[in-house]
């Protein structure tokens, strides 16, 4: 009984849009155009412990179409999981959380913001496919150089090397 206790687990509990706005604030008149949007994606990730051995973890997408000047639409959608992990060594578990956790909800994501884009009246936009390895150790070497440079930038009192 103890073997089983001490066994690795990682299992997905639920996954769920946690948040989702669509805005069309010039439309009819903007509809008419004829010209090009320019879109821009911007991408976010958010994780937080739920419970002991339980984690949420959730994908956020912001899609904001302009004309010009004007917003053609603004989408914003937050796709979450419940995730069950449990007995995984202390150094497995970010990235378990920052790539892993990301990659299962991210598929539900993109084909969410694809849908309200297109119920809305509108060409899909379908969002890229996400390398979450690359982007968790991008963040990783951020904090580290953050670290140095808070170690090195005299914020806090430096203790002298041997």
């Amino acid at each position: 009984m103890a073997d089983q206790e001490s066994n690795p687990v990682f299992q997905i509990q639920r996954i769920y849009t946690k948040d989702l706005s669509l805005e069309q604030p010039n439309s009819p008149q903007i509809l008419l155009e004829q010209e090009q949007p320019q879109v821009d994606i911007n991408l976010g990730l958010e994780a937080q412990p739920v419970a002991d051995g339980i984690y949420e973890v959730a994908v956020v997408a912001t899609v904001h179409t302009k004309l010009k000047d004007k917003t053609l639409f603004l989408v914003e959608a937050k796709q979450a999981g419940i995730f069950e992990i449990r007995h995984i060594p202390e150094e497995q578990l970010s990235p378990i959380i920052g790539i892993a956790c990301p990659q299962i909800v991210y598929p539900y994501l993109r084909a969410v913001v694809a849908d309200l884009i297109s119920r809305a009246g509108f060409p899909p936009v379908h969002l890229a496919e996400v390398n979450f390895q690359a982007m968790f150790e991008a963040q990783q070497q951020q904090q580290a150089q953050a670290q140095a440079a808070a170690a090195n930038g005299g914020g806090a009192p430096t203790i002298a090397k041997a």
